[in-house]
């Protein structure tokens, strides 16, 4: 077991209200919600530090499984257990399956755009926003291939009826968060709003979380990913 800290590996504590930080790696000043018990903060821009790696997975990728791609980007060594990092990957894994499954994008230019949506939303929206990054990230997903705007139509209606989705499934399931579980509920949700809504299949079989044992929170067997589920 693991914990949180991505400077001396010690629990987070979240605050009710916004705090002045300065981030232990980088140095910079912000307002945040969060830090260890033994008081280091580490801000978003380096909780996310490699995450242009995920370019070279997702451009070389020729599969059409979305979960089988986020599971490669989650083993990357940049992505930790919980992060922000998450709000990004789930768009880009369901945006290289969507154009290997046929759906007609410049995955580039929209995994660069997916890049720059998902860093701007925070680390801790699940729990401050009511709205998880990962949801967020499949509605980002859809209003690109979608080509989505403020003053779209369907395309508009569309995309927040996806996050919408998300967002009740993991509403159903509760907190506390775990980035993995929302990322693999997103996945699942997103396949099957694409196929139903967008007429693009995606391929999606079992999904089983590896990540469990890095979890202080892990909801064990009441997760639908949990490896015993998968356990005949």
């Amino acid at each position: 077991m693991q914990d949180e800290c991505l400077i001396c590996k010690a629990p987070l504590e979240y605050f009710e209200t916004s705090q002045t930080m300065t981030c232990a790696i980088c140095g910079k000043t912000e307002q945040s919600k969060a830090c260890c018990v033994s008081g280091h903060y580490v801000c978003d821009a380096c909780h996310t530090r490699g995450l242009d790696s995920i370019f070279g997975v997702c451009l070389n990728e020729t599969g059409k499984n979305p979960y089988t791609i986020l599971a490669q980007l989650m083993d990357l060594p940049f992505c930790h257990m919980h992060g922000p990092e998450h709000h990004t990957m789930v768009g880009a894994s369901l945006l290289t399956a969507y154009h290997n499954a046929g759906g007609t994008i410049d995955l580039l230019l929209a995994l660069g755009e997916m890049q720059d949506r998902g860093r701007k939303v925070p680390g801790g929206a699940c729990g401050f926003w009511g709205a998880c990054g990962a949801g967020i990230s499949a509605g980002m997903y859809v209003s690109i291939v979608t080509g989505s705007t403020p003053l779209a139509g369907e395309a508009w209606g569309l995309s927040n009826q996806m996050t919408a989705r998300v967002l009740a499934a993991l509403g159903e399931l509760g907190g506390p968060r775990c980035c993995k579980r929302n990322s693999f509920v997103a996945i699942r949700e997103a396949a099957a709003f694409t196929r139903e809504r967008l007429g693009i299949s995606m391929d999606l079989g079992e999904m089983v979380c590896t990540h469990s044992h890095q979890n202080n929170q892990c909801h064990k067997a009441e997760c639908p990913f949990h490896p015993k589920k998968a356990e005949p």
